[in-house]
């Protein structure tokens, strides 16, 4: 196909979206509404996957020590489990600072009950606390921790805490929000194809005429396949920038009222961080869906 050519399919689709007026403007619509939906539940699948994935970040090995463990075995032992390769950080907690963290937990209504209770008569041990590279080897990497116990004679691991039962109930959660949320938004995005096609075959439908008439006398399938093909892009192009624009506008909002309000706390993803993300798909899906909703309507009106 020459430049020439092409200008005049790419002059002709523009024409067409213009040209029929409100069959456009239903397509358009068509698009619109379903990408917005689409684009909503795929907002909502990205956060609630943010909140699943800080939830398995904050679980946490806590490695108590024995009374009798001393300085130089402390160091040893957190050199040891610093080389696991699936940790990433060791920190040190003194009873001290246990017995300070535990007291602004319980807050001044537990004052009563902490009272006594000082650096000369401090019931907590020394810990360690140990985080993971991958939330979900914690209850491996607490199993190898416990091990170690047996390589030294002093035995300087009391106990090994790390939510036994509650750990593992809430990685099968996250994994299944995860999985449910992938399922929707692939069957939403499903279902507004079929949505928008349908609208695109309907305005298709509505000029078989037109195109009946160019094939009698003598159109190629080519030639009168491409500015419907333009066609169809330009109205999904249209459609997905317009959706971009009101989720932009609406998740925005959202954001800034969710930031504003400390009560509520939640931490939206910032949609900077993800217009590229989600506007490419739209923008692709919404050209997508165009293209091959006017490809499949035009081809029975082809055969004259």
């Amino acid at each position: 196909m020459s430049f020439k050519t092409f200008l005049r399919h790419l002059r002709e689709g523009f024409k067409n979206v213009f040209r029929n007026g409100w069959m456009s403007v239903a397509s358009i619509t068509s698009i619109v509404v379903s990408l917005f939906v689409l684009g909503v539940f795929i907002l909502l699948v990205l956060n609630v996957n943010q909140i699943a994935d800080k939830a398995d970040s904050q679980v946490q090995i806590n490695v108590h020590l024995t009374l009798n463990t001393d300085q130089k075995m402390r160091e040893k032992l957190e050199n040891e489990i610093g080389n696991m390769p699936e940790v990433s950080k060791v920190e040190f907690v003194s009873k001290e600072q246990g017995l300070k963290e535990f007291r602004e937990d319980m807050g001044p209504d537990a004052a009563e009950l902490l009272e006594g209770f000082d650096e000369d008569n401090n019931p907590l041990p020394d810990k360690l606390l140990v985080e993971v590279i991958e939330p979900t080897t914690v209850p491996f990497v607490a199993e190898k921790i416990e091990a170690l116990n047996k390589t030294h004679e002093e035995q300087p691991i009391y106990k090994v805490n790390y939510g036994k039962g509650s750990v593992e109930t809430l990685f099968k959660v996250t994994k299944a929000v995860r999985n449910i949320g992938f399922i929707f938004v692939a069957g939403l995005a499903l279902m507004s194809m079929f949505l928008i096609s349908n609208t695109i075959r309907v305005t298709i439908l509505a000029r078989r005429k037109e195109i009946g008439i160019m094939k009698l006398v003598g159109a190629t399938n080519y030639f009168i396949r491409w500015p419907f093909f333009i066609e169809g892009a330009l109205i999904g192009l249209i459609g997905s920038v317009v959706t971009s624009g009101a989720l932009y506008a609406g998740y925005s909002s959202l954001v800034a009222s969710v930031k504003g309000d400390p009560m509520l706390g939640l931490q939206l993803i910032p949609f900077e961080d993800i217009w590229l993300l989600l506007c490419g798909l739209l923008v692709g899906l919404g050209v997508l869906i165009g293209v091959w909703g006017s490809t499949v309507s035009i081809r029975k009106f082809l055969k004259v």
